[in-house]
């Protein structure tokens, strides 16, 4: 089938209020971890992740850094707005460079309240040193706004005003306020690059021991950056897949990265995380992208590419794409791919790169799910209820699965 024509309601299953982890556990390495292969389940914890690998694999983790996107203004009349900050505005979507800007930026936003928001200006003070920031409603989209962030003293760096200004952006099920714990337990101990919206979760469980004893397995890591988007938690609500838009999301991964992925193909590649998996994944479409059309400009993966012509009628090896790639990279000069990619990936998908997916527990109806499907058939659902029958915790700040995938070729 088609994933156009799939329905989202074969996707759903019971999530009582009580298995939401609503905190995290006291040590991040604490947490269950549910092993599943080839039909068999069985389960442990992150301390002993290393046991159930194989020796050699190469774990990918997104070390993209959760910024603090909600700033609340109150007016003064005692009002409140509250500022989402979903993406940088305009052009230029490099964050590097976005984060570190001074004086002023503007920024595609979700605004809570905007009704209320008569005044030309709101402002928010903080800071021992009062930082003044001001924000200025600049238009009005199809599903957000744009606003333009100023400050003073204009000295100061986006990501610097964003710290202190904002609070970090706990999913919309997790219902308490942000704590001051959450500052650093929403937030991978790699965590690297400003620019995320959303924990990229299945990180959240490693600690320097974990990576102790999968560097003595002969285990290695890299890394990519896939900026998570609010998207992530966007419920499908369509009837069947083809009337939902997939949310894109801007991924960076560098030269290096690609040529360990090309050198490690023979070994067992793992994804920590959905968002390292849809990195991994279009790079592979990428790669095939430029052997059909080597003067291709447009890097960008598409919802259906990777289902429609011409990407799905070819046979190209994950070595030939991730070869390509890299000529590609050398001959234009570039040292790494930055492209959104908006790749659905949901059954009857084959992965190319994945090997095995290091995942949390995901929301009934949402793509997330899919994905899992997507990875391990209709086992999803003795997968879930096994996680569900003993006392496993869900979503963000729960458990996790480490899931060989059974649908793969290289």
């Amino acid at each position: 089938m088609h994933p156009r024509n799939l329905s989202i309601n074969d996707f759903t299953y019971h999530l009582p209020d009580d298995r939401i982890a609503f905190h995290p556990l006291e040590n991040r390495d604490d947490s269950k971890l549910l092993i599943y292969q080839q039909g068999n389940i069985s389960h442990s914890n992150y301390k002993n992740l290393a046991d159930h690998l194989p020796e050699k694999s190469l774990l990918v983790f997104n070390n993209t850094k959760v910024i603090a996107a909600r700033i609340l203004f109150t007016k003064p009349t005692g009002g409140v707005i509250e500022i989402f900050c979903l993406e940088p505005y305009g052009d230029n979507k490099e964050y590097n460079s976005i984060m570190s800007r001074k004086e002023r930026v503007q920024w595609k936003c979700m605004i809570g309240g905007a009704g209320k928001w008569k005044e030309k200006f709101l402002v928010q003070e903080f800071g021992v040193g009062k930082v003044e920031l001001k924000a200025e409603l600049i238009e009005k989209l199809m599903d957000a706004f744009v606003v333009e962030f100023s400050w003073e003293p204009a000295t100061l760096s986006f990501a610097e005003v964003i710290e202190g200004a904002g609070n970090i952006p706990l999913p919309p099920y997790i219902k308490r306020k942000p704590e001051s714990a959450d500052k650093a337990r929403y937030q991978t101990i790699y965590a690297a690059h400003d620019g995320s919206v959303a924990a990229p979760t299945a990180g959240l469980h490693f600690t320097e021991n974990v990576f102790s004893s999968l560097k003595e397995k002969n285990i290695s890591s890299a890394f990519v950056t896939l900026h998570v988007g609010a998207g992530t938690f966007k419920p499908v609500k369509a009837v069947v897949m083809a009337q939902h838009e997939m949310h894109a999301e801007w991924m960076e991964v560098t030269l290096e990265t690609i040529e360990t992925l090309l050198q490690n193909l023979t070994n067992t590649i793992v994804a920590v995380g959905t968002t390292s998996l849809r990195t991994i994944e279009s790079l592979y479409w990428i790669g095939v992208k430029i052997l059909l059309n080597p003067g291709l400009r447009d890097l960008k993966i598409n919802q259906w590419d990777v289902y429609d012509k011409p990407l799905a009628e070819t046979a190209f090896s994950a070595h030939d794409a991730l070869s390509g790639l890299i000529c590609w990279l050398r001959k234009n000069d570039r040292k790494t791919v930055f492209t959104p990619t908006q790749i659905l990936i949901a059954p009857d998908y084959t992965f190319r790169i994945a090997g095995a997916l290091i995942t949390n527990f995901h929301q009934p109806q949402s793509t997330l799910l899919l994905l899992v499907a997507a990875a391990v058939g209709e086992n999803w659902k003795m997968i879930y209820d096994y996680a569900l029958k003993n006392e496993f915790r869900f979503l963000s700040y729960g458990d996790g699965s480490l899931l060989f995938i059974e649908r793969q070729t290289n």
